[in-house]
C-alpha cells in the first residue's frame, strides 16, 4: 500500500475548531442526543425572496458558463456602487474582485503577498482562519491580545509595539469574530497615525459583519476613515451574513489594482471565477431592496438581549454587551480550576466547553481556538427558543461545578 507523503504545510494547520466541535454535536445528536447548538457562525434566517428570483432568472437565462475570474462585469458594477455609497470608497473596474466566498479573499490576499517569515498582526481574539491562513502559507502570525476591558479591540500602543521590518499586513475585523467588537472612527484613526508611520505595512480590513451594528454610530473602515491607506488597504466584505447567504459562497474586496491583479492570478489558479448563479444573486442583493439588513438586525438585537442577559444572570459568568456581529464572547475564568458535576476537572476554557458539550448538551467554541482565553463564543445566530434554552442549560451546568 503506497504511503501519502503530505505536504509541509498541513503540519502548520489544525482543523477548525468551529467546525469540529459543530460536527461533534451532530454526532451526539444522531446517537440520540438533545443538543442545542451556538457554535457555528452561520445565520437561521432565509434569503430574501427577490436574491433567490434572481438566481433562479440567470439559470433560466442560461448564465450557467465559465465566468470572468474577477467577477462577472455587473456585480462588480455593483460593488463598486455599494463601496461608493455605504462607505464613500471608489474604486475603478481594475480595483475590486470577486471571490468564492470571504474566505476565498484572505486567500488569495495572503498567497499573493507572503513569503516565508512575513509577519502578519492579528489582534486576539480573532477569527480562526486568520492565524491558520497565514501559517499555511509559511508566515508568521504576530497575536496581540487584547481584553475585555479594552472592549477586545487593539489600541495604537499595542499596534505600533508588534510591529517589526518583517511586518507585512495587519488584520482588523469589526465588527469582530468571536467578540462582536466595533472600532469607532476615533478607534481607526488611532490605528491610523500608526501605520502611517510605517508604510510598509498593509491592512486588510475585513468587514463581512458590516450591516450588524447594534449602536448608533455609524460604520467606519479604515480605507474611509485615513484615505492616505487606500493604496495598501485590501477591504473585504460579502453577502453571506448580512443578507443570510452563507451557502452562496459569495466575497468580495477593493483595494489596489496590483494587489487585485495577483489576487486573480492566484484565483485563476486556484478556483477560477466564482458560480455565476451567485453572482447573479448577489447583485440583486447589493442592487435591489435593503429593507431585510434592518429587519434581520432588529431579530438579532432580542437574540443578543436573551443570551446577553441569560448569561450574565449565572453568578461566575462574566459577558460584555457585544457592539456587533452575533457573537457573545464571555469569560468562564472565574471556573477554571473546578470541577463538574459530571467529575471533569476544569483546567482550560476547552475543557469547560466539551464538558458543557458532554453533560449538558450545548455546543460552543472555547475561547483558546480565538486566540484569548478563558472564554468561550456562543454565536445567536439561531433561534429565540434555542437560545432560552441553551442559557437555561449554561446556567444549570454552571451552578452544579465545585
Amino acid at each position: 500500500m503506497a504511503i501519502l507523503k503530505k505536504a509541509h504545510a498541513l503540519d502548520r494547520v489544525e482543523a477548525p475548531a468551529a467546525i469540529l466541535i459543530t460536527e461533534l454535536g451532530r454526532k451526539l445528536r444522531a446517537e440520540g442526543r438533545s443538543i442545542v447548538s451556538l457554535s457555528i457562525g452561520e445565520p437561521d434566517l432565509n434569503t430574501p425572496a427577490h436574491v433567490v428570483e434572481a438566481a433562479h432568472q440567470a439559470a433560466l437565462r442560461g448564465e450557467t458558463t465559465y465566468p470572468p475570474i474577477p467577477g462577472i462585469p455587473e456585480l462588480k458594477q455593483a460593488v463598486r456602487d455599494k463601496f461608493q455609497r455605504d462607505n464613500q470608497l471608489s474604486y475603478a473596474d481594475n480595483e475590486v474582485m470577486v471571490s468564492a466566498g470571504g474566505k476565498q479573499v484572505l486567500n488569495n490576499a495572503l498567497f499573493a503577498t507572503i513569503n516565508a517569515g512575513d509577519e502578519v498582526i492579528i489582534p486576539a481574539p480573532f477569527w480562526i482562519a486568520y492565524s491558520q491562513m497565514v501559517r499555511f502559507y509559511d508566515g508568521a502570525p504576530v497575536v496581540v491580545d487584547t481584553s475585555q476591558q479594552s472592549g477586545f479591540k487593539l489600541g495604537p500602543e499595542a499596534l505600533d509595539a508588534a510591529i517589526t521590518d518583517k511586518t507585512k499586513w495587519v488584520i482588523l475585523n469589526s465588527p469582530g469574530n468571536p467578540s462582536g467588537a466595533v472600532y469607532s472612527e476615533a478607534e481607526l484613526k488611532a490605528l491610523a497615525q500608526v501605520l502611517l508611520r510605517h508604510p510598509h505595512v498593509w491592512v486588510l480590513s475585513d468587514d463581512m459583519y458590516e450591516h450588524l451594528i447594534y449602536t448608533d454610530a455609524p460604520f467606519s473602515t479604515m480605507a474611509q476613515v485615513e484615505p492616505a491607506l487606500a493604496d495598501r488597504t485590501l477591504t473585504l466584505n460579502g453577502v453571506s451574513k448580512a443578507y443570510a447567504m452563507t451557502g452562496w459562497r459569495l466575497g468580495y474586496a477593493g483595494g489596489p489594482a496590483e494587489l487585485i491583479k495577483a489576487m486573480q492570478m492566484v484565483q485563476a489558479q486556484m478556483t477560477s471565477g466564482t458560480c455565476q448563479l451567485s453572482q447573479w444573486a448577489a447583485v440583486a442583493a447589493l442592487n435591489g431592496p435593503q429593507d431585510s439588513l434592518a429587519a434581520n438586525l432588529e431579530i438579532y438585537r432580542k437574540r443578543r438581549a436573551i443570551v446577553v442577559e441569560g448569561l450574565n444572570a449565572i453568578e461566575g459568568i462574566d459577558c460584555l454587551w457585544p457592539d456587533g456581529a452575533f457573537y457573545a464572547y464571555p469569560s468562564c475564568a472565574a471556573f477554571i480550576g473546578r470541577t463538574t458535576a459530571g467529575g471533569q476537572k476544569l483546567h482550560s476554557d476547552i475543557d469547560f466547553s466539551m464538558a458543557l458539550l458532554q453533560e449538558q448538551g450545548v455546543t460552543t467554541v472555547h475561547g483558546t481556538a480565538f486566540g484569548l482565553s478563558p472564554h468561550f463564543r456562543v454565536s445567536y445566530a439561531a433561534s429565540e427558543a434555542d437560545l432560552k434554552e441553551a442559557v437555561a442549560r449554561i446556567a444549570s451546568f454552571c451552578g452544579a461545578i465545585m
